[in-house]
């Protein structure tokens, strides 16, 4: 229903008044805000069901209250001219800060969280594929003293611990030992004993994730595939989203020649990162089969 444009003006108790203490505020906003984006990766352009925390500062202890329809409506504009770029990310922080100039409002920050959606082929199977989730934080702030963003992108692979790997090599090395002693070996049985017997799993063996965040400047692409392709060939086991058993044993021997720990992972992607980019910082988590506990690694600037 529209509203009469002849009925009595709607009361703004906001603007009227003082606040009941005169003090400034950091940061006045909102957060959570459910919000559709596109975006551009790999030349195909997709929707991400996004949330959104906005804010500008409050430094006039006389003002009330800001405007909080007012970024709204602002966001809401953002998200519909077209692809995430980094470029309008500042502009939308330049158009907040004006929108309060009322309110004496000098700075502006924006946070975005979604997940990137990619497809990935299977290892080995032709015409095996299936859906990737990566989970993204574009953060920006704009103030006086310039505009600061930071991308961070969570990557999933699996990790085997170089140990538990060696203690379960020892186990099948003992018990071939214990069957075919020193003497002359029969191939033939030898295989068949190995086929029953090889398949000693290791303690560490489980799902991990690297966060990788990267510094931007207002100008930067965003470029999300080519970071995660960055970091998986450097992990070398991602994860993987559809397979078949041939799959699911190129993805064992993936595991079994890249044997890791924490430490091994988070410098394997601090190297990889280095060339391509001044200011990164990687964090890893392995969320370890044997212990109720994760172990974590970080390097890098945060």
């Amino acid at each position: 229903m529209k509203r009469d444009e002849h009925a009595a003006p709607l009361p703004d108790v906001a603007s009227s008044g003082n606040a009941g203490s005169l003090l400034p505020l950091e940061w006045v906003g909102m957060q959570g805000i459910a919000l559709p984006l596109w975006l551009e990766e790999g030349g195909q352009a997709q929707q991400v069901h996004a949330w959104a925390d906005v804010h500008v500062d409050l430094p006039d202890p006389r003002v009330k209250g800001i405007h909080m329809s007012r970024l709204y409506r602002l966001l809401d504009a953002f998200a519909a001219a077209g692809p995430l770029d980094a470029g309008e990310l500042a502009a939308l922080l330049r158009r907040m800060v004006d929108s309060h100039a009322d309110c004496a409002s000098t700075r502006a920050r924006i946070a975005l969280a979604f997940a990137v959606l990619r497809r990935q082929p299977a290892l080995l199977t032709a015409g095996l594929a299936g859906w990737k989730s990566y989970p993204v934080r574009l953060q920006a702030t704009l103030s006086p003293r310039g505009l600061a963003m930071t991308l961070a992108v969570e990557v999933g692979y699996s990790s085997t611990c170089p140990c538990s790997a060696a203690l379960a090599r020892q186990l099948l090395a003992d018990g071939f030992a214990a069957r075919f002693g020193t003497g002359g070996i029969d191939g033939a049985a030898a295989r068949d004993w190995l086929r029953e017997h090889a398949s000693l799993a290791t303690p560490h063996s489980q799902r991990s994730t690297a966060s990788i965040t990267l510094s931007l400047d207002g100008t930067a692409e965003l470029d999300l595939f080519p970071l995660i392709d960055l970091v998986e060939a450097a992990l070398a086991t991602p994860l993987q989203a559809a397979v078949k058993r041939a799959d699911e044993q190129a993805f064992a021997r993936l595991n079994g020649a890249n044997l890791m720990y924490v430490e091994d992972a988070a410098r394997r992607v601090q190297a990889a990162l280095a060339p391509h980019y001044a200011q990164a910082g990687v964090s890893v988590r392995h969320m370890e089969s044997l212990h109720p506990h994760d172990a974590v690694a970080q390097a890098g600037v945060f």
